[in-house]
């Protein structure tokens, strides 16, 4: 893990994630072999913490808060990638449900974070 963002609870959860995320790609790929959906849902869920560590290198506040809406996009873009793989049944209930909980806990800590961000520092 990046010395950056091992600090960080975003940075450490993202980290974790993205790891589950290359199994489930090596899954996908290697039993399923499906490679267009899997490949989409490993870009999105591997960026997460790459955006969150550089969201903790910002130059600014507000900097910060930009930098930190990419991550919560790609979160929310894994969410859509994993409900098609399962909706497609290339994923089972369990991957799903265990994948799709971690990415719901980035969503809301990405969330939490940016609206104190912005409430402590933007409209004070």
């Amino acid at each position: 893990m990046s010395e950056i963002g091992k600090d960080s609870i975003a940075g450490r959860k993202s980290y974790v994630f993205a790891l589950g995320i290359i199994k489930i790609y090596k899954y996908l790929t290697t039993h399923k072999k499906e490679f267009v959906l899997s490949k989409q849902l490993l870009r999105a869920g591997t960026s997460i913490g790459a955006n969150v560590n550089e969201a903790l290198s910002g130059e600014s506040k507000k900097d910060f808060i930009h930098k930190l809406s990419i991550p919560l996009k790609e979160a929310k873009e894994t969410c859509y990638w994993l409900d098609l793989l399962r909706d497609s049944e290339y994923l089972n209930q369990e991957q799903y449900t265990q994948a799709k909980q971690l990415c719901q806990e980035l969503i809301k800590i990405l969330s939490s974070i940016i609206l104190t961000t912005k409430q402590k520092y933007l409209h004070s």
